[in-house]
């Protein structure tokens, strides 16, 4: 069992407040850090429990049974943790990890334009001049970053040199010139300390940089980012389809069929999500991650659906429809989640063209 049967009765009773904003997002961090779960997949050397990035993604997968939007701040926080373990900056590792992996600041991915921009879908927003030899000062904005804790963080952000090339840079909440906004007015989702940043000549020295080259490091880190993503709409299709199967009875055998065969589907999409991470092949073929993160997203629409036809006029009472209600929420935003479902399918699309 990944989760503990405590933190899984705290996140059933919290779940809605999540959704909504009432639970004060600076507890959501607290609250899975102490469940272990931001040191699954972590080496138990840098103060993990071990296992790897498909053990992380079950954690995500989980936690997002019960809610997506802790399963979204799990999914920014052990993704830059990922980012942590694959740098060739040791020091940087050893000195942010131990925070990270208590729950004590959070870690958020600020990759999401970098991993568009590798795609060739927009450029980095960042910049970057040279001051002097060891002085970097960055320039730009990132608009839309999850796990932006208040009581402190630290986010990976792409940044294009000026003079050429790029990089992913550590920043922290305290640098000079880093204004967070405040929390995003979001439709649901709302207890993720989800915010913009803007940065103006924060400067930046080198033992900050998680890896000098961008182009080279992105495809390496990219399987870890995307997969650990899959796991909020595994969670999601999981915890839609026992509740589909939980409402089948008088007039609802019909069901049964299209919830098997749903069910049989995400077990293989599972499956080959786990498989792909292990063997290393989404490094080398991209696209297959692209079409399983599509799937997953699709799977878990479908499985809401089905939900709602389980439960038919039931949905709409308040009540009983209450978890319907959030989960269908919660559907409608994974498509939506960096990079969205039309920016892959736009890129599948201009790679199936160029190989014409």
């Amino acid at each position: 069992m990944i989760l503990d049967r405590g933190f899984s009765a705290w996140l059933d009773e919290a779940a809605d407040r999540l959704d909504t904003g009432d639970e004060p997002p600076a507890t959501v961090l607290p609250k899975l850090a102490e469940a272990s779960l931001t040191r699954i997949g972590v080496p138990p050397e840098a103060g993990g429990t071990g296992g790897d990035v498909t053990d992380a993604v079950a954690a995500v997968a989980a936690v997002s049974e019960r809610s997506l939007a802790a399963g979204f701040v799990l999914w920014g926080h052990r993704t830059y943790i990922e980012y942590l373990l694959q740098s060739p900056n040791l020091t940087l590792r050893d000195r942010l990890l131990p925070d990270l992996l208590a729950g004590r600041v959070a870690g958020a991915t600020g990759l999401s334009n970098a991993m568009k921009f590798l795609s060739g879908l927009e450029e980095l927003q960042i910049s970057a001049a040279r001051e002097g030899t060891d002085t970097l000062v960055l320039t730009g904005k990132l608009p839309w970053v999850t796990n932006l804790r208040e009581g402190g963080f630290h986010v990976a952000a792409a940044v294009a040199c000026t003079e050429g090339g790029s990089f992913i840079a550590s920043l922290a909440h305290d640098d000079a010139g880093l204004v967070r906004s405040p929390d995003l007015d979001l439709m649901a989702m709302r207890s993720t300390s989800t915010a913009a940043i803007t940065i103006r000549d924060l400067r930046l020295s080198p033992d900050r940089v998680i890896h000098p080259d961008a182009a080279k490091w992105l495809p390496q880190v990219r399987p870890a980012f995307l997969g650990l993503q899959c796991g909020m709409s595994i969670g999601l299709a999981r915890r839609a389809l026992d509740e589909a199967r939980a409402c089948l009875g008088a007039g609802r055998g019909v069901l049964h069929e299209p919830i098997g065969d749903l069910g049989r589907r995400l077990g293989a999409a599972e499956e080959a999500l786990r498989q792909g991470l292990l063997s290393g092949l989404f490094q080398v073929n991209a696209a297959a991650l692209f079409q399983l993160r599509i799937e997953l997203a699709e799977i878990a629409a479908e499985a809401v659906a089905l939900e709602l036809q389980a439960l038919g006029g039931r949905a709409y009472l308040t009540v009983p429809g209450r978890g319907f209600a959030r989960r269908l929420r919660e559907a409608a935003f994974i498509p939506v989640i960096t990079p969205s479902l039309v920016q892959l399918k736009t890129v599948l699309a201009s790679r199936q063209k160029a190989a014409a």
